[in-house]
């Protein structure tokens, strides 16, 4: 098993604590891979809150009794004094993020950001954002870096507004037309400054053309095109401003081997040629 951990003052307490709004008091990973079974057992549950997220495979939680098995993309609210109980197995590759919080409004914090009222159990999709909001509070906690305690419980906000924007999003769409495409965000974000083929990317999913330029727009509001080329130009405003790459080196940097095709791109879509951007910011 791998962990990965991280306690606000380095406490173990299960504490309440109401001088802040929201209070993260601990965060962690946990991934199974050689031990055996994990167990927690917490008959009387504890004083604070616990947000926990299914990133791979699958755990088994008995939610009043009943046994459930939770897949991938799941997450589990529980609130103060609620029993805890559940299991991760090595054979299943259980990957699950955790966190503990606290704090005077907790309550209204959660019914602001529409979370489930009473139910433990609700799907919030599978997105690599959770994870990476994850390891930057178990990051804080560790490092303890000035007004690191304001950071991880705005962290935890980005989760709530997360699964806030997923709840609507679905009502409207489809959780399953949303899950495609923010896996197709993800994917275009990583490989923005390769040569990418819709039609062939559409296949990779075993899903119509069509269908998926159809429902991404929908979704997004631009063509997978468009939002792969504002990709690339929000990265060259960047190259830049920040560094002393040559345009050409620029132009390559974000997927163009043609710097003069490149640089009427960016005159189209920006305003202004490269060189001229680059002076004015600058100036």
């Amino acid at each position: 098993m791998f962990t990965n951990v991280a306690y606000l003052y380095n406490s173990l307490d299960d504490t309440v604590d109401n001088s802040r709004s929201l209070v993260v008091t601990s965060c962690g990973y946990y991934r199974m891979h050689s031990l055996p079974v994990m167990a927690t057992e917490r008959p009387q549950g504890r004083k604070d809150y616990q947000l926990l997220y299914i990133a791979s495979g699958k755990a088994h939680f008995y939610f009043n009794g009943a046994h459930t098995v939770v897949n991938e993309g799941n997450m589990i609210l529980y609130r103060p004094d609620e029993e805890q109980r559940y299991y991760y197995y090595a054979p299943e590759k259980t990957e699950v993020y955790w966190v503990h919080f606290t704090g005077s409004d907790v309550d209204s914090i959660l019914e602001y950001y529409r979370l489930p009222k009473t139910a433990n159990l609700f799907y919030t999709g599978t997105s690599a954002d959770y994870q990476w909001m994850y390891r930057q509070m178990i990051q804080e906690l560790q490092l303890c870096r000035q007004n690191y305690e304001e950071l991880v419980s705005l962290l935890l906000r980005q989760i709530f507004i997360m699964i806030n924007r997923h709840i609507a999003e679905d009502k409207k769409i489809g959780s399953s037309i949303h899950n495609e495409i923010e896996r197709a965000t993800h994917y275009f974000n990583e490989n923005y400054n390769k040569d990418i083929n819709i039609d062939e990317y559409a296949t990779s999913r075993h899903i119509s053309t069509c269908w998926f330029i159809r429902s991404f727009r929908q979704v997004i509001k631009v063509t997978p095109m468009q939002y792969i080329l504002s990709l690339r130009m929000a990265n060259a405003q960047n190259l830049l401003e920040t560094t002393d790459y040559n345009i050409s080196e620029v132009a390559a940097a974000v997927g163009y081997d043609n710097a003069l095709y490149f640089s009427r791109l960016f005159r189209k879509h920006i305003g202004v040629s490269p060189s001229e951007y680059r002076k004015k910011r600058n100036d």
